[in-house]
């Protein structure tokens, strides 16, 4: 977890509630990893098997391609059987932490019943994940029955599954939120095995005209209150927010979260800037999430091309994760965290110096720019010190030209 930080500061942060650092001791391949604004921004990589599509197999690929793109965090939130083996293999494989939606298999164990969902049983799953390994675990237990029906003037109404599913079950039982209810129990579950909370967003917008409503400010208000109860029993907790919404209200989205969750670190999926550009949300999303880490967001959630359309496979995975760090970096460039830029200027003195391979080094994704290079000299038979590229050629290169201008000539 070395990042320049301070021991005491690192304490201090975590003390306070304003740092997490999610580690089951059950998951002994895992290595810490911090996230606050006093770190680097993070970003976790969403995978797992949906009922239609993957395998254990496919998922474990997918885990390896995240974690060579530079994922900090991975959720597995696979449905339907066999999840446990899924899991563990997963948890085998990572040596980052791992969090899951312990709903997810409440449901996939009752096929899918979500009416008669067992609060029993839920909390049993969350008992038998936290004794597997699991290093964080999305609760949605902030959203109210008395929120169920302000997300009902929405268009897009709750997109998250874990929210739909709780608002399902409360408006069918006439009952309220057992993880709200039953927190205490939770709690006392998930500070025996070291497990953070990540308080889920169950009625983040998704949609432009539905953010920053009455319905997700109003879940945010009970989080807040939920922070409070997991610091006093000992829990580490992080807050998960929006969700789509237009980039001129970001900053004040996470504004609001800092000051109701009292500096609770911000776990933000994109936000995705616009509705219109299926097949490229990586961008529309990761735009906002570059946004949201300047403004104050610690852990950014990936964003695939995949989104709205289907389970990513593995290029979109990549493709995703390379889009977030960018996003990440840029807004740690932003806030000014120190030594954040360093990396860009060793970047500008390679470029300067038409040093390809300590440009690809450094690059984000060193390989594809390595191969986007080499594409353009294939026709060429030059050597890789060419003090030139493509784009303008020797004759009308501007750093060649700075050169002579340096030199006299």
């Amino acid at each position: 977890m070395a990042e320049g930080v301070a021991a005491a500061q690192v304490q201090k942060a975590v003390a306070r509630g304003h740092a997490v650092i999610p580690r089951n001791p059950a998951h002994a391949s895992a290595r810490p990893m911090g996230v606050g604004r006093l770190f680097r921004t993070k970003v976790n990589a969403n995978i797992g098997r949906s009922t239609e599509r993957s395998a254990r197999r496919e998922e474990q690929r997918k885990l390896r391609v995240a974690l060579a793109a530079g994922a900090d965090f991975v959720m597995d939130l696979s449905v339907g059987p066999n999840l446990a083996r899924i899991r563990q293999g997963l948890l085998d494989a990572s040596p980052v932490p791992l969090g899951t939606v312990p709903v997810y298999e409440t449901i996939s164990r009752m096929a899918g019943d979500v009416p008669h969902m067992d609060a029993d049983l839920l909390l049993g799953v969350i008992r038998e994940q936290a004794e597997q390994g699991v290093d964080f675990m999305t609760l949605h237990a902030g959203l109210l029955r008395k929120h169920v029906p302000l997300a009902m003037r929405r268009i897009m109404g709750i997109v998250s599954r874990g929210g739909a599913i709780m608002a399902e079950w409360m408006q069918t039982n006439r009952r309220e939120n057992p993880l709200f209810e039953r927190w205490d129990e939770v709690l006392a579950i998930l500070a025996k095995h070291d497990v953070t909370v990540s308080l889920g967003d169950g009625l983040r917008p998704g949609c432009l005209a539905d953010a920053s409503d009455a319905a997700q400010f109003g879940e945010l208000d009970v989080l807040g209150g939920l922070v409070q109860r997991c610091r006093k029993a000992g829990v580490q907790v992080m807050v998960e927010g929006p969700g789509h919404v237009p980039f001129d209200q970001i900053r004040m989205n996470m504004e609001r979260e800092q000051q109701v969750c009292d500096g609770a670190p911000f776990y933000v999926l994109g936000p995705v800037v616009t509705d219109i550009a299926p097949g490229y949300d990586h961008i529309t999303s990761c735009i906002g999430a570059t946004a949201a880490a300047c403004y104050g967001a610690s852990l950014l959630c990936y964003v695939t091309p995949a989104e709205h359309l289907g389970l990513p496979d593995e290029d979109e995975v990549h493709q995703g994760m390379i889009a977030y760090r960018i996003a990440a970096h840029a807004g740690d460039v932003a806030r000014g965290l120190p030594g954040a830029r360093a990396r860009d200027d060793e970047m500008s003195r390679a470029r300067a110096a038409f040093d390809w391979k300590k440009q690809f080094a450094l690059a984000l994704d060193g390989p594809h720019a390595e191969a986007r290079w080499r594409k353009t000299r294939a026709c060429r038979s030059t050597s890789a010190t060419d003090d030139h590229c493509s784009m303008c050629g020797p004759e009308f290169c501007a750093m060649r030209t700075t050169q002579r201008i340096r030199d006299g000539k």
